[in-house]
């Protein structure tokens, strides 16, 4: 493994490590600082991840465009920083105001994943690509194993203490990438910033040309939307279903980071390997739909454990889609397809948590009894199935070469 890859997946690590740490607290923080209950706080939270998402939206694009023009290095870089001055506003927000700051913030910067998708583009051929994809939801895994139930460890002395760690590992990624990130771009390979092409709209555009990209860009989108449903409503489902504590939680979103880094990091390279990238797609949506049905009507604990172990798998369909994505450009273009992306991802992120927290809201009022707190998991798995039916229709787009280069 080369040091270009070895950095971005440690930097994979460290950052979920700091993602995790806050969510099995994050619903009490928000309470106290609105003085708001559980069913009250979903919807705050939801408005606190479509801040970050609109942000990405409007920004995500314009990291791409930098990167493929100035390299990889300082824009990566200037993620990490924007990431430790978000947690650190979080660490101290005195009102529910300045958690919006701090998700403006990162926001702008889009963290670091679309560059490091990109890194991961310069320094690896094309049919080695969904291997290292893979790896890098692995290192975000790993990160997860220890991250959540380290921050539901830390709840015990504060709601604020795991913000206060998150803030620390993204500063010592930060350093770490001064330190020892080497540029990935050749100079002979980059190209001049576009303001055409420096939003969703404009990159888009650009990569009409490309067999059957946009349509799995769609499909990138429904599955994001599918997807968030989990992060989104997760502490409130287990809360208001099984009754778990913050601790509990962690325990839960450790074994996520275990089972993610077992599938990514080990089994997506010889599982592609022997059925091929869109094959292992295909079984990632699979596993998905009844995944996501499984945890909608979930009535025990143990359910959801073996949900967890199973739903893996549904890890799958992300990086074979990368690959195949990334195979249909060439290099100096690798920044401006993370960054639509990440544009994608981002309006879906925009649409998921307010729907997704909204519906979680409305389907456990307490006119309705216990209600139902796995609706949104239920829409998760719809949109799964459209977003499946869609990519069965992008592939057969590239078999026929339908939007192929015609010069």
């Amino acid at each position: 493994m080369n040091l270009p890859t070895l950095f971005v997946m440690i930097s994979m690590v460290i950052d979920s490590i700091g993602f995790g740490l806050i969510l099995p607290v994050a619903p009490r923080l928000i309470m106290q600082l609105t003085g708001s209950d559980l069913n009250q706080a979903a919807p705050i939270a939801g408005y606190l991840m479509v801040t970050y998402a609109i942000m990405q939206f409007l920004f995500a694009p314009v990291l791409g465009a930098l990167s493929d023009h100035f390299g990889r290095r300082p824009v990566l870089l200037a993620s990490m920083a924007a990431l430790t001055i978000d947690y650190l506003l979080m660490s101290i927000a005195p009102t529910i105001a300045w958690l919006f700051i701090g998700r403006l913030i990162a926001g702008v910067a889009g963290a670091t994943y679309p560059t490091a998708n990109a890194v991961i583009s310069d320094v690896h051929e094309p049919d080695q690509r969904a291997r290292y994809f893979g790896m890098m939801g692995a290192a975000w895994g790993i990160g997860f194993i220890a991250g959540p139930a380290l921050g539901g460890l830390l709840a015990g002395f504060s709601t604020r203490t795991p913000f206060y760690a998150a803030a620390a590992f993204a500063s010592i990624n930060f350093l770490l990438g001064v330190i020892v990130f080497p540029e990935t771009l050749s100079t002979t390979l980059r190209r001049p910033i576009s303001i055409a092409r420096a939003h969703l709209i404009g990159a888009v555009s650009e990569l009409r040309q490309y067999k059957g990209l946009v349509l799995l860009l769609v499909v990138v989108f429904l599955y994001q939307i599918a997807h968030d449903a989990l992060p989104a409503t997760w502490s409130f489902y287990t809360m208001r279903q099984f009754s778990w504590t913050p601790q509990q939680i962690g325990l839960s979103l450790a074994l996520v980071g275990v089972t993610t880094a077992l599938v990514q990091g080990a089994l997506i390279g010889p599982i592609i390997h022997k059925i091929g990238e869109a094959n292992a797609a295909r079984v990632g949506f699979v596993v998905g739909i009844l995944s996501m049905t499984g945890y909608a009507f979930a009535t025990t604990n143990w359910m959801v454990y073996l949900l967890i172990c199973f739903g893996a798998f549904f890890g799958l369909a992300m990086p074979s889609m990368q690959s195949m994505m990334s195979r249909q450009v060439p290099a100096n273009a690798q920044g401006e397809l993370q960054g639509a992306i990440t544009g994608f991802q981002s309006v879906s992120a925009i649409i998921a948590p307010f729907v997704m927290t909204q519906l979680f809201h409305w389907a456990t009022r307490p006119q309705t009894g216990h209600g139902f707190p796995g609706a949104p998991m239920l829409l998760g798995a719809i949109m799964l199935t459209a977003s499946g039916l869609l990519f069965a229709l992008a592939m057969r787009r590239i078999r026929l070469g339908i939007g192929a280069p015609t010069s």
